[in-house]
C-alpha cells in the first residue's frame, strides 16, 4: 500500500472516531440531531480548523476539501440515529476497543500531519510552534467539542491524552526537522510511540496526578 493511501485511511478512521465520541457527548447531554452533528464535526475537524488558523492557512482546508467534514457528518448522522434507541457504542467492549484504537491512531495521524504541515510552512526553525500546531490539530476538536457541550475537556484530566499528543509532536519535529530524517520513516516512528503510549495509558488506567487524588473534603 502507498504510504499516503496508508495516511490517508488513518486519518479517516481518526476521524470517524473523533466524530463517535462528539456523537456521544451529544447524546450524554441529551441534544437533538444538529447538535450530535455540530458536536461530531467539531470534534473530528475542529483541530485542522485550528491548525490552518495558526499558520494562516485560510480558508481552512476543512472548506476546500470536505471529504473529512463529510465523513464526520456521515457518520454523525448514522450513530445518532444507531444511538437513538440503543446503548451500542456504550456497552459493547468490543466496539469501545475499535473505537479506542482508531481514535487513538488518529491522535498519532494528525499530531504528525500538523507539526508536518508548520514545517511546511516555512516554520521548520520554531520547535515549539510546530509542536504547539501539531498537539492542537490532534486534541484541539475534542477541547472544542467539550466547551460547546459546557464540560471540562477530557484532555486535561483523564489517560494522558494531549501529553502522547505532545510527545509526538516532539518526536516527529526532531526527526524530521533536526535529523532530517525521511518523512515516511519520522511519520511512522511518531505514530508508533503516540499509540503505543495512549494503548499503555488505557491499559494500565495511567492518569497524571490530579486534585482529585487530594484526600477530604471536595
Amino acid at each position: 500500500m502507498n504510504f499516503s493511501v496508508f495516511l490517508l485511511i488513518s486519518e479517516l478512521l481518526g476521524t470517524v472516531a473523533f466524530s463517535v465520541s462528539g456523537v456521544l457527548v451529544a447524546k450524554k447531554q441529551k441534544l437533538d440531531l444538529f447538535g450530535a452533528i455540530v458536536l461530531g464535526v467539531t470534534t473530528a475537524v475542529g483541530g485542522g480548523a485550528l491548525r490552518d488558523i495558526l499558520l494562516g492557512n485560510t480558508p481552512p482546508v476543512m472548506f476546500r476539501h470536505p471529504v473529512y467534514a463529510l465523513t464526520a457528518l456521515i457518520t454523525a448522522v448514522v450513530i445518532f440515529l444507531v444511538e437513538k434507541h440503543s446503548r451500542l457504542l456504550e456497552e459493547s467492549d468490543k466496539v469501545a476497543r475499535v473505537l479506542n484504537a482508531a481514535d487513538t491512531i488518529g491522535l498519532g495521524v494528525f499530531a504528525v500531519s500538523g507539526t508536518n504541515m508548520a514545517i511546511l510552512s516555512a516554520h521548520k526553525g520554531n520547535m515549539f510552534l510546530a509542536v504547539f500546531v501539531g498537539t492542537m490539530t490532534a486534541v484541539g476538536g475534542g477541547i472544542l467539542r467539550d466547551m460547546l457541550a459546557g464540560t471540562i475537556p477530557v484532555v486535561m484530566r483523564k489517560r494522558i491524552y494531549a501529553v502522547a499528543a505532545i510527545l509526538g509532536a516532539v518526536l516527529y519535529y526532531i526527526l524530521r526537522a533536526v535529523l532530517d530524517l525521511p518523512e515516511p520513516v519520522s511519520e511512522v516512528l511518531s505514530i508508533l510511540v503516540v499509540a503505543g503510549l495512549r494503548f499503555l495509558a488505557i491499559h494500565f488506567m495511567w492518569n497524571l496526578p490530579s486534585f482529585s487524588d487530594q484526600g477530604g473534603r471536595e
